[in-house]
């Protein structure tokens, strides 16, 4: 029996989740995707905070004169600044069961280029 796209994804998010954890050192960097926007959070499992969050429908994002990518692009440096600001500079990055191309690998370039190491 094939699965579906969703079912196919859970179990790639649950595989990389049994080796990905945050800590207060190490936060993760997790990555939700929709059709149109993309989400990110700095997550500390240990406490279960979520330290910092960042996405393209926030206020300051005006995502109507650019593509996709370059919004992700956009999110990956907002998310590192605030990070940065929070104390934070070492993440294990969660890419959520996607694959690490297009949207998710625009997301993660911005991060490194806004200081984040991972």
């Amino acid at each position: 029996m094939a699965l579906s796209k969703t079912e196919r994804r859970d179990r790639i998010r649950f595989r990389i989740r049994k080796t990905i954890s945050g800590t207060a050192q190490s936060p993760r960097l997790a990555v939700f995707r929709s059709n149109k926007e993309i989400y990110a959070q700095i997550i500390d499992d240990v406490n279960g905070t979520t330290i910092t969050s960042a996405s393209s429908r926030d206020k300051g994002m005006d995502v109507s004169k650019m593509n996709k990518v370059d919004a992700a692009k956009e999110v990956g440096k907002i998310i590192a600044e605030k990070a940065l600001k929070a104390g934070v500079e070492i993440i294990s990055f969660d890419r959520g069961g996607y694959l690490y191309h297009g949207r998710i690998k625009s997301l993660a370039e911005g991060a490194r280029e806004g200081g984040l190491k991972f």
